[in-house]
């Protein structure tokens, strides 16, 4: 009997210690069973937004609500500088996570043509994601680049006078069973030109308020109301996604992340280095990782977007790329990331050779126009014989109106340097580069921006050309 109840011991004994040596404990199996799984990604992203009228920006001509409720649950970021304020350059650097001159596309409608080149698509791809993009497709080619899976749903011509989409599609990519975690980018074309979508009767033109650098007169506040419809829709279609998530059971293991893009289609704003085409926004919703309503002054560009998203899915830093991972920043463990935000701008194909290049911080900012002998011109806009557009109301007003000079001057006609306190000047409307007091400043933010140049093998006011030999090897 006593040597029965020794081998029964000794043998729990053995079973227990194989449980030890061959098994998870209890504990550790429920904490392998609770991991959490790798994010899904979500990316929305508008066309030609003016972030400052968005409610949560300081917005007051109407309220993104929307908008304003993913900030309340993520982390806003108040200082998200493009490097390039045209579609095509921004869109190529937030897939690359490269600046203009390195990807190749720094000309609107110019394709990236560097050989060897990645993007998202590739470093996602890596770690298991499947990329996939819907709506906008600026920047999508050659394939060999941007192998993107394409999912129906959102109106891919940024020009379409209508803006018609549907979610059915996006529900089933993003309900497959059994795949792998998905990078999802929703690409809006609100508030993009020719503003024919939304309401604009729910803006009464008289009290819509302008950006300051703008002539007030009746047509632009008429049209200004159509752009606003426009920001409506667009804040519409981020509520429609988020419910969409919502109803699929996806918002907590994924990371949602709203972009502004770059500025609006109007005089000072896009195809300009000022603030109103270069500053962007970003709000990051991540649950259980990401502080809500949490807000940051460090300075980020769209170059770092793609380095971020790899960090985010467990890869490792990809050597040779401008941007670098700021989930740091969205930890809360870093209050700043870079130390400057560069800016570059060549005018061909959207009118004559305008190149200028910008460096800032987030106190000053320094502008520098590479040909100012010549006069600034966009063809969309500033075209004399388009007898309807309002740009021709402007100059017009500009011979009897001391005031609508200088900001029409302001656009056509600039100096070499421009130099802005940022701070007390955001619109940028008093520039300082003349100013003996600022002149180290403006030397020092020379020396730097120069350096950049050099970095990027950007040799300046000539590579403000047509480029039809890259462009034909790219398309091939």
């Amino acid at each position: 009997m006593k040597f029965k109840s020794l081998l029964i011991t000794a043998v729990m004994a053995g079973a227990v210690l194989l449980c030890i040596l061959s098994f998870k404990t209890p504990l550790e199996t429920a904490n392998l069973k609770k991991a959490p799984l790798r994010p899904n990604i979500v990316i929305i992203m508008a066309d030609d937004l003016d972030s400052r009228q968005l409610s949560c920006y300081g917005g007051k001509n109407l309220e993104t609500k929307n908008i304003d409720a993913l900030a309340n649950e993520g982390m806003k970021f108040d200082e998200m500088i493009c490097s390039e304020a045209m579609c095509v350059p921004t869109r190529a650097s937030l897939f690359t996570g490269l600046y203009p001159m390195h990807h190749g596309s720094f000309q609107n409608h110019k394709p990236v043509y560097n050989k060897g080149l990645k993007s998202v698509c590739q470093y996602l791809g890596d770690q298991k994601y499947t990329v996939a993009l819907t709506g906008k497709d600026h920047s999508t080619k050659p394939i060999s680049v941007f192998p993107f899976q394409i999912i129906k749903g959102f109106e891919s011509n940024c020009v379409a006078k209508t803006d018609d989409y549907e979610l059915d599609d996006i529900r089933t990519f993003i309900t497959r069973k059994n795949a792998d975690p998905f990078c999802l980018f929703i690409m809006s074309i609100n508030p993009h030109a020719p503003w024919t979508m939304g309401d604009p009767g729910e803006f009464d033109p008289a009290k819509v308020i302008l950006p300051p650098h703008m002539v007030d007169t009746k047509d632009v506040r008429e049209l200004y109301c159509k752009y606003l419809a426009e920001v409506r829709r667009l804040d519409n279609q981020v509520g429609d996604i988020r419910k969409l998530l919502k109803e699929t059971g996806q918002e907590e293991n994924t990371v949602f992340i709203f972009l502004g893009e770059q500025g609006p289609q109007f005089p000072g704003g896009k195809w300009t280095l000022w603030d109103n085409g270069q500053k962007s926004s970003m709000i990051v919703k991540w649950p259980g990782k990401v502080q809500p309503g949490s807000k940051t002054n460090a300075l980020v560009q769209y170059e770092d977007i793609t380095p971020t998203l790899i960090d985010i899915a467990g890869g490792k830093p990809i050597e040779g790329l401008d941007g670098r991972s700021f989930l740091s920043v969205l930890a809360d463990k870093n209050k700043s990331h870079r130390s400057a935000a560069f800016g570059i701008h060549d005018n061909i194909p959207e009118g004559t050779p305008y190149p200028i290049r910008s460096v800032r911080d987030t106190h000053y900012k320094l502008l520098m126009n590479l040909s100012p002998d010549s006069p600034y011109y966009i063809k969309y806009m500033m075209n004399p014989a388009n007898k309807g557009s309002y740009w021709n109301t402007w100059v017009e007003k500009a011979k009897t109106s001391a005031e609508t000079k200088k900001l029409v001057d302001r656009i056509t006609t600039r100096p070499a340097l421009e130099f802005y306190d940022i701070q007390k000047d955001p619109y940028e409307l008093n520039n300082l580069a003349a100013d003996k007091s600022y002149s180290k400043l403006v030397k020092a933010y020379q020396v730097k921006l120069k350096d950049w140049m050099r970095q990027q093998g950007d040799d300046g006011a000539t590579g403000d050309r047509v480029y039809q030999k890259e462009i034909k090897a790219a398309e091939q």
